[in-house]
Order: structure tokens, then C-alpha cells, then sequence
């Protein structure tokens, strides 16, 4: 199995209360034998290429959704979208915003009916604190995966918290 890591901007630059960017990049790049994907330019190629089976958005921002949900390609990470998703082959959405159920509610409903486009299961990840917020299960990405090269969503997508 060949996994291509595709990094946005931000999260191949920006030290966050998560971590050190630069940590991150390289445990990817280690983890995966291979050089990371870091510009439009460079992501533009998966589309003509088609070399991808799958493409997971993990994690996957309110901002990503948006864009994504309006063809805004603006980062690596969304030209690899756009570009893979010309190809028929699933892609995978791995929730990860606190704002889901407000304004980007509308964008989920959108990338839910849009063809080819599949999410992890997700929650909310604290509804009491953060009641707009939901989070995937990480450890469902393999089984989603497994489920969009079959062209099924796996299911329930909406867990309960």
C-alpha cells in the first residue's frame, strides 16, 4: 500500500496547541517513506495521473468544508480533492470542526449528496461546552476507507456522542 501525504500550508507550518508542525511533517513523511505533497502544483498531478485509490481530508476543518463544498482550491489539500475527486474514486472527509452544526451545516448536507464523497463516522465532541462541534472517530477511517471503494458510506455516520 502507497500513502501520499498532502499537506496544507497551515498545518505544515504552524506550530498549534496540538504540536510542532515541524515534528508532525516529519513523523508523516517517516511514517509513510515518502515526501510530503505541499503545493497546488504539486497536487495538481493526481487528477491527470490518477495514481490515488482513495483521498482522506484528515483532519478536516470547517474551513476545508467550505471551500470544498464551493470549489475553492486554494491549498494543496483541496487541489488534491478537486483533482482526484475528476477521477470517480472516493474521498474520504474526517470531520474536525467546532463550528459543523452552525455554519457549516449547510456545507456537510451539500458534500453528503455530492457523489464519490464519503465521512468517517462522526460525534459531538462535547455537546454541553461546544454544542455546534462534531469530531470523527479516527479509528473508523480504515473501515470508511474499506466502504467508499465499495461506494457504500459507512454507517451510522452520525454516532451518538
Amino acid at each position: 500500500m502507497n500513502i501520499y501525504p498532502i499537506f496544507s500550508s497551515h498545518s505544515a507550518n504552524y506550530d498549534t496547541r496540538f504540536g510542532k508542525a515541524e515534528e508532525f511533517v516529519k513523523d508523516i513523511e517517516t511514517m509513510t517513506s515518502k515526501k510530503g505533497i505541499y503545493t497546488i502544483q504539486e497536487a495538481e498531478p493526481i487528477g491527470p495521473k490518477g495514481y490515488l485509490d482513495a483521498l482522506v481530508i484528515a483532519p478536516c476543518t470547517g474551513n476545508t468544508i467550505a471551500k470544498l463544498c464551493n470549489g475553492i482550491t486554494d491549498t494543496a489539500v483541496l487541489m488534491a480533492a478537486k483533482a482526484h475527486l475528476r477521477n470517480n474514486k472516493p474521498l474520504i472527509i474526517s470531520i474536525s470542526t467546532n463550528d459543523a452544526m452552525g455554519m457549516n451545516f449547510k456545507n456537510i448536507g451539500m458534500l453528503m449528496n455530492t457523489k464519490n464523497v464519503y465521512f468517517v463516522p462522526f460525534e459531538q465532541d462535547n455537546p454541553v461546552k461546544k454544542p455546534n462541534s462534531l469530531i470523527s472517530r479516527l479509528d473508523l477511517i480504515p473501515d470508511t476507507i474499506e466502504a467508499a471503494l465499495k461506494g457504500e458510506q459507512l454507517q451510522p455516520v452520525l454516532l451518538k456522542a
